[in-house]
């Protein structure tokens, strides 16, 4: 596999730019003031009428998450398919990135009770936020051996954590000097959101710049547009995976745990707010931590899984994400506790999602990298839709914050139990034996 240095750290830079969204955005600022714009919308009646339906303004959010999946679950395949069938990669990954990023300037307007705007404007950068990822996530078999592909992805993730730390560092100054500088604390949230557009914008550029093209763009044909192509080769996707039974069992593990992941990333800012009764600074000085620890969590993890496997690694980590859930619902009840819980999740998340990247990079056939990492994105970082769905009815019904963070004890005993059947040997025997057969 022949990569050379700048197209290695325009990929890493591309994490770094995409970061500031996941660490300002999904998982620090949009949770918890979106809800408190759904709630002055509620006012007095303490509800939110939406098309017809009565919606509690503390479930809005985690809806508006799983719409913008449900959306990319639709979209996510096609555009995978499509950009393997004219190796327009690079890009689709330019487009889905500024249209996302122009979308997270546009939330500098949040403010009254625009929680439908501020509905509308996630979902449109979520989408394209899981579009690049998929574009992002297909270069990584181009630009590293299977064998170099734990690091590779390990320092990606690293080097997105540490991106979008810094800006967090510079979001969190802003708010904590904002009286001080003669603006409010909603203006100073809101020019933090705008931005994470901004640097995603500015930093896109370096891969835009770096990363290579291995096959000349090949366009649709006449007869046919990108749905008709999208939907061809999704239909020829699906036929093709029956191959690989190991990798779909990776798979689903996957979205499993994943889901409880991505529901704890981007839930436990509007769990501490409301359920703890912390405030911005606070939960904005936690995630920073996690930021910072998770960029040594995941370089600890890979040299873990040097000395024992990529498997292996992955169940302790997610042993302890199970561990961490449990912990919030029974013994969570002050910022200490917050803070504790937080160096604990930023630890094992870098390592999990960077090993988890590495693992389905190695069980996916050659050439179709963007189809087959658009089924693993649908289930990527902050945009899982069955664990934000469980949070927010478990919310709706029961009222209580740390009966819907229990809920998601599910989704980690259901990824472990399955991880424990992926047999990684003999999935990649049979993606290098289908390989071979097809040279």
């Amino acid at each position: 596999m022949i990569s050379n240095k700048k197209e290695r750290i325009g990929w890493y830079m591309y994490d770094w730019a995409i970061s500031a969204f996941s660490a300002t955005v999904v998982t620090v600022f949009i949770g918890p003031y979106l809800t408190a714009i759904a709630e002055n919308a509620a006012g007095d009646t303490g509800v939110l009428n939406v098309l017809g339906l009565n919606i509690f303004p503390g479930s809005f959010f985690p809806y508006i998450v799983s719409l913008s999946v449900l959306l990319q679950v639709l979209f996510l395949p096609i555009m995978g398919a499509v950009a393997d069938y004219t190796h327009k990669k690079k890009l689709i990954l330019a487009a889905s990135s500024y249209l996302g990023s122009f979308a997270t300037m546009g939330m500098f307007f949040l403010e009254g009770d625009r929680y439908l705007l501020g509905g509308l404007l996630f979902i449109i950068a979520n989408l394209s936020f899981g579009i690049a990822m998929v574009m992002y996530n297909a270069f990584l078999n181009d630009i590293a051996a299977s064998e170099e592909r734990d690091s590779v992805s390990s320092i990606g993730w690293a080097t997105g954590y540490l991106g979008g730390g810094i800006l967090l560092a510079l979001n969190l100054f802003l708010f904590s000097q904002a009286e001080s500088l003669g603006i409010s604390t909603g203006m100073a949230i809101r020019i933090n959101l705008a931005s994470a557009g901004i640097w995603w914008g500015i930093f896109t550029l370096f891969p835009m710049i770096w990363l290579k093209i291995r096959k000349s763009p090949k366009s649709i044909p006449q007869n046919k547009n990108i749905w008709n192509v999208g939907f061809s080769e999704i239909k020829h996707t699906v036929l093709d995976a029956k191959k690989y039974p190991v990798t779909l069992l990776f798979l689903f593990a996957y979205l499993l745990y994943n889901d409880g992941v991505q529901a704890v990333i981007a839930l436990s800012s509007q769990f501490g707010q409301e359920e703890l009764g912390l405030d911005m600074a606070v939960l904005t000085q936690v995630i920073l931590i996690v930021q910072f620890v998770a960029f040594a969590g995941a370089l600890l993890f890979n040299y873990i899984a040097s000395k024992t496997s990529t498997k292996t690694t992955l169940i302790i980590t997610l042993i302890i994400w199970l561990i961490a859930v449990s912990y919030a619902y029974l013994g969570l009840y002050d910022a200490a506790g917050f803070y504790i819980l937080g160096i604990v999740v930023g630890t094992v998340m870098g390592g999990t999602q960077a090993l988890s990247r590495s693992l389905f990079a190695n069980l996916i056939p050659k050439n179709k990298e963007a189809e087959y990492f658009s089924l693993y994105e649908v289930s990527e970082r902050g945009t899982s839709w069955l664990g934000p769905l469980l949070f927010g009815l478990s919310l709706q019904f029961s009222g209580s914050y740390r009966i819907a963070i229990l809920s998601l004890v599910v989704f980690f005993v259901l990824g472990i139990a399955l991880l424990l059947k992926v047999n990684v040997q003999k999935g990649i025997a049979k993606v290098e034996q289908e390989a071979l057969s097809q040279s």
